[in-house]
């Protein structure tokens, strides 16, 4: 158990009212436990759509600097790992499953062991390595909050949030279990440590002209 979940447990554990706190737990556990059981035969392919502390969150239309943001660090993303065999990238409708709750990241990749586990039909992945958010107003305090916590503490190797209105990236790394920022620019380069060898101009990120001219020299580099 790591240090930070004692120090919240101990407070509950010296506590005269644990076994009714115990209780009051367990069957809050058990009813949302039935209610993810709804949510997983409810859920379908068309909707974006996460289930969070108990609660169905349903997510509506993105803004086109989102889309275009999202869609340029997936063609960069996805690209490398294709060209160097590294694993499966994923993005919106992929339903990400931690031991409570199931997101859908703008962008997720997969290193070559938990790949090997998707099948055609899988519309319930493992944890991811890497996630990315773009952030909206609707998602920002989930993004910087309940799942900044969730990827840290169940393994999420790295983590970027991207501000495509500020267009600035936030690279975080997993380091004895929390998040350490690496990173915070909308300059120079970025590089990751989940996607072995995967480095790209941040302006790539977000302006069309660069995405492009990063992606050729992807290609080009590739063939020499």
């Amino acid at each position: 158990m790591s240090t930070t979940l004692l120090e919240m447990v101990e407070p509950l554990r010296k506590s005269p009212l644990l076994m009714e706190i115990a209780d009051l737990l367990q069957a809050g556990i058990v009813e949302e436990k039935a209610l993810r059981r709804k949510f997983y035969q409810e859920m379908t392919p068309e909707q974006k759509v996460e289930f969070i502390g108990g609660e169905i969150i349903m997510h509506s239309p993105a803004r086109n600097v989102h889309l275009d943001v999202t869609k340029h660090v997936l063609q960069l993303v996805d690209l490398h790992v294709r060209l160097h065999n590294l694993g499966e990238v994923k993005s919106e409708k992929c339903l990400v499953v931690f031991p409570r709750n199931d997101y859908e990241p703008d962008i997720v990749f997969f290193g070559t062991a938990k790949a090997a586990t998707l099948r055609p039909d899988t519309m319930r992945f493992p944890v991811p390595d890497f996630i990315v958010e773009v952030l909206s107003e609707s998602t920002e305090a989930r993004d910087r909050g309940v799942k900044f916590i969730d990827y840290a503490a169940h393994g999420v190797t790295e983590y970027w949030i991207i501000d495509a209105e500020r267009q600035v990236v936030e690279q975080y790394l997993l380091r004895d279990g929390t998040y350490e920022l690496e990173l915070k620019s909308g300059t120079g380069e970025i590089r990751s440590t989940a996607i072995p060898g995967f480095i790209a101009p941040v302006k790539a990120l977000f302006q069309a002209g660069e995405n492009l001219a990063a992606l050729q020299s992807l290609l080009t580099d590739s063939r020499t």
